[in-house]
């Protein structure tokens, strides 16, 4: 049985975010990143409604990009977010970015992705200033999406 997996979220890249070289500048790749961080929580019930009735949200507290590819501008993203888990007042996920042909298309079976991100965020109760634990609807849900994390996820930056 296959679980429940998030919608992609997709993004063009806008002439702005393209550097010096010609090519989508790293801050952009974060940006990107962060929009679909906001889907995953709209998704999952951490919603503006959500923060406004609770006062709590999620906040990441340590990310590991890899940049991967060029990106040029006006290029079709695809980001594809896996949950790794979620536990207390931890979520652990996973974003990785393709570039697609067409503002609805899907990353073909082989795709490399262009730039990959792994999270580590807290549930916060922002009145307080201190995580607090999901509660239960909101930790079941992103239970439910948990699935395997992806070969490249764990790693840590090493020297040569």
């Amino acid at each position: 049985m296959s679980r429940p997996r998030l919608p992609l979220f997709r993004e063009t890249v806008r002439p702005e975010w393209i550097d010096y070289n010609g090519h989508l500048s790293e801050a952009f790749y974060v940006l990107v990143f962060g929009f679909a961080t906001d889907t995953l929580m709209e998704r999952t019930g951490m919603d503006a409604a959500y923060r406004k009735s609770t006062g709590c949200s999620m906040y990441t507290v340590e990310s590991h990009v890899r940049y991967l590819r060029d990106v040029p501008e006006e290029a079709q993203l695809a980001v594809l977010t896996r949950m790794l888990g979620a536990a207390g007042k931890k979520a652990r996920f996973t974003h990785e970015m393709y570039v697609v042909t067409g503002p609805q298309a899907e990353p073909e079976a082989d795709a490399v992705p262009v730039a990959t991100i792994e999270l580590l965020a807290l549930h916060v109760d922002q009145e307080a200033g201190r995580a607090t634990p999901f509660p239960d609807a909101v930790r079941e849900r992103l239970t439910e999406l948990t699935e395997q994390p992806p070969g490249w996820a764990g790693r840590s930056i090493t020297a040569p």
